[in-house]
């Protein structure tokens, strides 16, 4: 199925894997909500949802640019009416909007904690909600939440405890989401990289480019999103699914293009992935 004519609502789509999603689809004529709280141009991290409106509309897609806050759950669905209203509905919500701060307990501001919550857990849940009414009237509706598989190997609390449980908490309620909609027949997943993906998030939590030569761009995630998407009738769903597995059992084989750095080391594995 092609994405052409679909809509869909992208969360955080300003900048990162959000934008590149958004151009994935809209290389297809997909409809393109770009739903982030970028409408100025900032000194440090590039892209708007005004520039990012302007790339898919030259990629071939139709755009809507929302300055939303998906902390605020009235504004968000004041969002997803608006739309709705302006591409006749609503078929896919993708979750892209994040928070990350790799402390752990100990040192970790109670805020930064609040913050990480609303934005990874708490937002799927408003969105999802809000989105749910339009889904429900699309022929092939779609969720799919930026989330890792649920290892629980205690490495992976013991240093930044407090940044998993808010992103495995998303992808707990994929799991459970896609029992809950089974009966509209809407399709909920999520997608995590394989390896690091070259981002401004990483660059700022790390402090540096430097990991850049040892990752992935984009790309990876957003052909991995549009496969998913492009499933019908619950045929992928419930799953917690990593970028280059999504794509290997959709037939590709070849990966070194979506490398950063072609000249760079071995590439890094994601977090959560042993």
């Amino acid at each position: 199925m092609s994405l052409s004519g679909k809509t869909l609502f992208i969360t955080g789509a300003s900048r990162g894997i959000g934008r590149e999603i958004a151009l994935c689809a809209a290389r297809e004529g997909a409809n393109i909500v770009i739903a982030a709280k970028s409408a100025e141009p900032h000194a440090k991290l590039p892209g708007t949802i005004h520039s990012v409106a302007e790339e898919v509309l030259a990629a071939g897609g139709k755009a809507l640019a929302l300055q939303v806050d998906v902390r605020d759950e009235s504004a968000v669905k004041l969002a997803m009416e608006q739309a709705a209203t302006h591409f006749s509905g609503i078929d896919a919500l993708v979750n892209n909007a994040g928070a990350i701060k790799l402390l752990g307990v100990e040192h970790l501001p109670a805020k930064r904690f609040d913050l990480m919550y609303q934005i990874n857990t708490r937002a799927v849940m408003v969105c999802s909600q809000a989105a749910l009414p339009y889904l429900k009237k699309s022929s092939n509706g779609h969720i799919l939440n930026l989330s890792p598989p649920l290892n629980l190997d205690s490495k992976w609390f013991a240093q930044h405890g407090p940044y998993t449980v808010t992103k495995y908490g998303m992808s707990m309620l994929t799991l459970g989401m896609s029992e809950e909609f089974k009966k509209y027949g809407i399709s909920v997943n999520s997608l995590w990289p394989q390896t690091m993906i070259a981002t401004a998030a990483i660059e700022f939590e790390l402090g540096s480019r430097d990991v850049f030569k040892r990752a992935r761009t984009p790309l990876i995630m957003a052909e991995a999103a549009c496969a998913i998407l492009r499933s019908e009738q619950r045929s992928i769903s419930g799953r917690l699914l990593i970028d280059e597995q999504i794509l290997r059992e959709q037939g590709q084989t070849e990966f070194e293009h979506y490398r950063y750095d072609p000249q760079g080391g071995a590439l890094i594995a994601d977090l959560f992935l042993d």
